[in-house]
């Protein structure tokens, strides 16, 4: 059964939606592991289409619920693992190199960071494969940190499971509606893109002001001496 003939009436051939339909029409459930591999991989490529329309060919026939779930899941954890291969290479002494490089960070900063990993990691891996921009940016400190790999790839399965069934089975329930899923996690994508650049937006201005009040205080000092 070609999904691209069933019920993709909103969506043009081509697209990101007309390129995971032709892989998973020619290579089934390989096909759609393979397209979210490359989505966290290339965050870019969206989730939120790839795997509702996944869920809308598992509902039509064209796969089988189950493969769309387990190869979604597995192409989820393959790309996580070359995203920790990337961290692993990089390595803290590069890390730090780069670090003492940037503007108004210091390298106590960095050394909190990797303590705050160290303790909560476990956590970050889990809860980050289910909150959009950080699904794939993740694994990058999980390799950096040297995360024992057993425990990286148990985390990242389980969060991707359920990131991916709540998305398939939304594609599958949703029918030729799949798309609408797109929007709503469209939008809370943009709040969680918001939410980051209010956070460095405030870490700038305190840190501008932390290195603004020693040299004014020793600006007035020096003219009372004066």
């Amino acid at each position: 059964m070609d999904l691209m003939t069933l019920a993709l009436p909103q969506e043009p051939a081509g697209g990101i939606a007309g390129w995971a339909a032709d892989l998973v029409d020619t290579l089934g459930g390989p096909g759609a592991g393979l397209a979210i591999a490359l989505e966290n991989l290339f965050p870019p490529l969206p989730s939120e289409v790839i795997l509702p329309l996944t869920g809308f060919a598992a509902g039509q026939g064209v796969i089988s619920l189950f493969s769309a779930l387990f190869w979604t899941t597995l192409g989820s954890v393959v790309g996580a693992a070359a995203l920790y291969g990337i961290g692993v290479l990089f390595g803290r002494e590069r890390m730090h190199t780069l670090w003492g490089k940037l503007p108004l960070v210091k390298a106590s900063d960095l050394e909190r960071t990797e303590a705050w990993f160290a303790k909560h990691g476990t956590k970050a891996v889990l809860l980050g494969r289910m909150v959009p921009i950080f699904r794939s940016l993740i694994s990058v400190p999980a390799g950096v940190e040297r995360m024992r790999l057993p425990v990286f790839l148990a985390l990242t399965t389980l969060g991707s499971l359920i990131w991916n069934s709540v998305l398939v089975m939304a594609g599958y329930w949703l029918g030729d509606q799949w798309d609408a899923v797109e929007t709503y996690v469209g939008l809370l994508s943009k709040a969680v893109l918001v939410l980051v650049v209010v956070a460095i937006a405030v870490y700038v201005v305190v840190r501008v002001r932390s290195r603004n009040q020693p040299r004014a205080g020793a600006e007035a000092r020096h003219r009372r001496a004066g």
